[in-house]
């Protein structure tokens, strides 16, 4: 089968799901014929997807969250008046998505949760299945226990999930641990789908603490931190633009451009792991059993901090005070479940892929058959 991936290029959790599902699909015979990524001003597309990903890449302009003054937290209320500004924009992205599903002559479109594709579903009427995968779909569960803070920034969320899955046959919800499906809301629970280069990784226990920031603004807390701790050495990364490969502060300290290879790197000799709980780097510290400190960015990283804890990841915090880490690592014991439960993942997103198409396929069959 052929496939296009849709991404939404926010952050790099959902780039490197996109890279391991390519994996998948072509191991298992499957095409992805073109990737179609969101751009912004605020992010760079990473190295490590362009050297990484197989298939062609093409670029267009996408809503995206909008950080605050500091350059920390993202603001709801800006994000949302930046994308009215842009609206036109994205109109000509909608038009751009259908003109590329169409003449891609894909089986299915995968939604690594970009919102412009399920507006484009939702404004037109296209025949190719869409299935939807992130970590967000679990919000939308009956049985995932939200924060209990901020109702109205929860509600702004789950309606934004939604506006994402506009027309979608299923959403695969990745997971930290297994859930039954949810038939009403079509959700299937899956597996974290992380790299393949992360199960190659040896962990080791290192003297440093390893770090990622989402915005370059949290970078005040490490560095107020480190002027009172400076035996403690930290590697923390980074996507600040115009920023060197690395920037070295001191003997102990050093920030990092974002980088697959180095990443993993120093992911696996760590100490203990500190970030802006992003799902995709958080599981991948679960995987290597390091412990975590998560400082949420925005309210979808506020839930999933909330997950994370709930399944022994580590602990959540307002900033990055690391003596809080550093206390938390000395009785930290990793779940060896979540191990066998993430080396699973390619078993059962595939079946979960393969089913959805197929039934896709037979309603549509039904469905022209009727008609005639």
């Amino acid at each position: 089968m052929k496939f296009v991936f849709i991404v939404q290029g926010e952050g790099r959790g959902h780039l490197t799901q996109a890279i391991a599902m390519e994996g998948i699909l072509t191991k298992n015979g499957h095409e992805v014929t073109e990737i179609l990524v969101g751009k912004s001003n605020n992010r760079k597309l990473p190295d490590f997807f362009l050297r990484n990903i197989k298939a062609p890449v093409v670029r267009f302009e996408s809503p995206n969250f909008q950080p605050d003054n500091n350059n920390k937290r993202s603001k709801l209320t800006r994000s949302a008046l930046y994308c009215l500004l842009r609206l036109p924009s994205y109109v000509q992205s909608i038009r751009f998505i259908k003109e590329r599903i169409e003449s891609s002559g894909a089986n299915a479109v995968i939604n690594f949760y970009e919102l412009l594709t399920g507006l484009t579903y939702a404004l037109h009427r296209i025949e190719t299945p869409q299935i939807c995968i992130g970590h967000q779909y679990l919000f939308l569960h009956h049985d995932f226990s939200l924060p209990r803070h901020n109702r109205s920034g929860l509600k702004l969320l789950q309606y934004f999930t939604r506006l994402t899955s506009l027309g979608s046959c299923r959403k695969l919800a990745l997971s930290f641990h297994e859930m039954p499906e949810d038939n009403y809301e079509h959700i299937t629970v899956v597996p974290p789908l992380l790299r393949n280069e992360i199960f190659k990784l040896h962990p080791y226990e290192g003297d440093y603490i390893h770090g990622y920031m989402l915005n370059a603004g949290f970078s005040e807390y490490i560095l107020e931190w480190h002027k009172n701790h400076p035996e403690t050495p930290l590697r923390f990364f980074w996507d600040k633009t115009g920023a060197p490969a690395i920037k070295t502060v001191d003997e102990t300290l050093s920030f990092y451009q974002l980088d697959d290879v180095e990443f993993l790197r120093q992911m696996e000799g760590c100490k203990a792991y500190a970030s802006t709980a992003g799902f995709e780097s958080v599981c991948e510290a679960m995987y290597l059993g390091k412990p975590i400190m998560m400082v949420p960015a925005h309210i979808e990283q506020d839930c999933n901090a909330l997950d994370a804890s709930r399944n022994g990841a580590g602990i959540v915090s307002k900033d990055f005070n690391l003596s809080e880490l550093l206390r938390f690592s000395v009785n930290y014991s990793p779940s060896p479940m979540f191990r066998t439960w993430v080396e699973n993942a390619p078993k059962y997103i595939l079946s979960a892929i393969e089913q959805t198409i197929n039934d896709a396929i037979c309603q549509q069959t039904l469905h022209h058959t009727n008609t005639d």
